[in-house]
């Protein structure tokens, strides 16, 4: 009889054991598993900031695409116009070089048509004035080329404070909720409030991250296509004065 008790006993203890173990292990693993979220429950989070920074990356994404088109180095100085251009000047036939011009809009047209347009009106123009003119018309298509880049920093700089903006509010609504008995009973409600409203501080970055990158991107080709014109802009003056 004793040793069936102590038997009993055993098991008993055995079995408490398995199940205390089996719990502590199954709290472990739902407390180390991260929670998954959705598309709908971030936007749920974010509320209408969401719909706003959704709004700025569309935008974005306008801008990186049109700057891909618009700073390729044909578009800014097209090889065979300026090939033709400076054959025109050196035969001596300006207003046909002009007429290239006119017909081929882009940076590079702009800066030669007003050399070779103040070469027509005054044959006797000299190097200095015409080293005037095309830099102050190179400035300003520089500035052009420069322009739209400069939205990609402007984008990079207000991306986190509107979602800055949002994690605010969000906080706020979070805090309110400690009047309420169940946040003071539960503080765990007001620490899912907090995280909820960082949720759009996460999306301003996720913008403004990839806009900085592309603005730094976008910088520098922008500095390549720009000496790509000054040097095809001094091709032309320089022809007109030997012409």
């Amino acid at each position: 009889m004793k040793n069936k008790l102590t038997a009993f006993l055993g098991l008993f203890l055995v079995t408490i054991a398995t199940i205390l173990n089996a719990e502590t292990t199954a709290a472990a693993d739902a407390a180390t598993q991260a929670p998954t979220i959705t598309v709908g429950q971030i936007f749920g989070y974010g509320g209408w900031i969401m719909w706003l920074l959704v709004a700025i990356s569309i935008f974005t994404l306008a801008i990186v695409i049109y700057l891909l088109i618009a700073h390729r180095p044909e578009a800014i100085v097209p090889k065979a116009l300026s090939r033709d251009v400076v054959e025109k000047i050196r035969v001596g036939q300006l207003v046909e070089a002009r007429n290239l011009c006119d017909d081929k809009p882009c940076a590079y047209s702009y800066v030669a048509e007003v050399a070779i347009s103040k070469m027509i009106f005054n044959a006797k123009v000299d190097q200095q004035t015409l080293d005037t003119i095309v830099a102050s018309e190179g400035e300003r298509q520089a500035s052009k080329i420069n322009e739209a880049a400069q939205w990609l920093l402007d984008i990079a700089t207000v991306a986190p404070m509107v979602g800055l903006f949002g994690t605010v509010l969000g906080m706020l609504r979070a805090f309110s909720a400690l009047g309420s008995s169940v946040a003071a009973a539960k503080p765990i409600y007001l620490a899912q409030g907090v995280s909820q409203a960082l949720v759009t501080t996460v999306a301003g970055l996720c913008i403004a991250i990839p806009a900085m990158i592309f603005y730094a991107y976008f910088r520098r080709r922008a500095a390549r296509r720009i000496s790509d014109l000054e040097r095809a802009a001094n091709e032309v003056v320089s022809t007109i004065i030997q012409g």
